[in-house]
């Protein structure tokens, strides 16, 4: 029976969601891009979140990161939504928990397909979904002494 795919590299990896975590330390951009690398992978997109100094006009001093419990299995079912819905070879996604100033990593997300459009499409979605549907807040506190909470039900 004949393939479909020109060439065996083209075939799916066998798990393309190499990490997935939370975590209270600060993050490696090295470690991500090395969870992604694949040989059959012709781009990998790489996208890294970090805390501002600023938000709505108001001067941050820093934040807070917290999360569900189940954070880390939602990030799984995104991570799988996008591997069904893109070529993926490799996808990789952390988030830090914790204290955090201003330029730290906050989130690295990276994925790599078969080509560069692919890549930088599936990579846009892991993101957004993320950043939308994981139960992560932000807790910001102002330089004038305000604080507010992002993303909080």
């Amino acid at each position: 029976m004949a393939s479909t795919f020109e060439h065996p590299g083209e075939l799916g990896a066998q798990d393309p969601i190499r990490l997935l975590a939370i975590r209270d330390e600060p993050l490696s951009l090295e470690e991500v891009f090395r969870a992604v690398g694949d040989d059959a992978a012709g781009g990998t997109a790489l996208f890294v979140g970090t805390v501002r100094n600023h938000d709505g006009g108001a001067d941050v001093d820093g934040l807070g990161y917290s999360c569900h419990p189940s954070a880390e299995a939602e990030m799984r079912r995104i991570a799988e939504k996008v591997v069904a819905e893109y070529p993926v070879r490799a996808l990789a996604a952390v988030h830090r928990v914790g204290d955090l100033a201003v330029g730290d990593l906050a989130v690295i997300v990276a994925v790599s397909c078969p080509h560069r459009g692919e890549a930088f499409e599936a990579c846009r979605k892991l993101i957004d979904d993320l950043k939308h549907e994981v139960p992560i807040w932000k807790h910001q506190k102002f330089s004038d002494g305000t604080e507010e909470w992002v993303g909080a039900c």
